[in-house]
């Protein structure tokens, strides 16, 4: 089997870890959302159209208009990683030591700086429903979420798609409460998600992989304390890109070497569904 063959095998599965790991992997659109562009670029599908106005029983009805477009913008973030095994260490070609070190690497690395990046990209998107608020206990995060629902109601933001991103901390405080206030509150969101908060800021520095690899919170950056999106509003994406050198083909050393690539859309919102995103985040202390 050449080393295209086993990249061809093998890029799906390191595709799946990826949808069963990332929290955000809800978000991402399909076919009839997203079409990969070229140089960079993607493009999303925008739908809009105009309001109701009186018919007249002579020239009948009003002449309004339906847009829909492919909006094409830019991908986000390129990311890479080059990454080893010593010959002598993986006897076998992509034999266990080297296939369990490209899965772990995006289950733990790749999967919760997507999920951070993500995320702190929404939040940060000007017009969103947002709200700065510190919450200590259940009765306040339950207050906070029934903030929330009131919102997107009020904004007529569809109840059927709503996702709620959540930290594991507040959501086991409404789990304590074992109430029914709590348990109804929760019945307004159709899909609840956890995220540790180490993937909920409002804001994350990428390092460039010079002197620091990976991500971290941003200087200033809050804490969110949830996020809620419905799924319409927003849409996210990711290409994925592997290669694969045997020892013999590795020019620096002895070497099973594994390229890793990807390209993200971190994050789009519409602009005429801004109501359809809430960020709740605690002050900076």
């Amino acid at each position: 089997m050449n080393n295209i063959e086993l990249t061809t095998i093998y890029l799906p599965i390191l595709d799946e870890v990826y949808k069963n790991e990332a929290k955000t992997s809800i978000l991402d659109g399909d076919e009839t959302t997203v079409q990969k562009g070229n140089h960079g670029e993607i493009k999303v599908a925008k739908l809009d159209m105009d309001g109701l106005g009186d018919f007249d029983r002579k020239s009948g009805y009003t002449k309004g208009s339906t847009k829909f477009i492919w909006e094409t913008i830019k991908y986000d973030k390129e990311r890479s990683q080059d990454l080893r095994i010593d010959r002598l260490d993986n006897q076998e070609a992509l034999g266990l030591p080297f296939s369990k070190l490209s899965s772990e690497f995006v289950r733990t690395k790749v999967v919760p700086e997507t999920d951070a990046a993500r995320i702190a990209k929404i939040a940060s998107v000007t017009g969103i429903l947002e709200k700065e608020e510190k919450i200590n206990d259940g009765i306040g995060i339950v207050t906070a979420l029934r903030n929330c629902t009131n919102k997107m109601d009020e904004e007529e933001v569809s109840t059927e798609n709503r996702i709620l991103f959540i930290t594991p901390t507040l959501r086991g405080m409404i789990d304590d409460l074992d109430n029914t206030k709590s348990k109804k509150v929760l019945e307004r969101f159709s899909t609840i998600i956890e995220v540790p908060q180490t993937r909920m800021y409002t804001a994350v520095t990428l390092n460039n992989g010079k002197e620091n690899y990976g991500y971290k919170k941003a200087e200033g950056a809050n804490d969110i304390n949830f996020l809620c999106v419905e799924k319409s509003a927003v849409v996210t994406a990711m290409d994925q890109f592997i290669k694969y050198f045997t020892p013999d083909e590795d020019q620096i050393a002895d070497d099973n070497v594994f390229k890793y690539r990807n390209n993200n859309l971190y994050g789009h919102v519409y602009e005429n569904k801004l109501a359809g995103v809430y960020c709740s985040y605690a002050p900076v202390e």
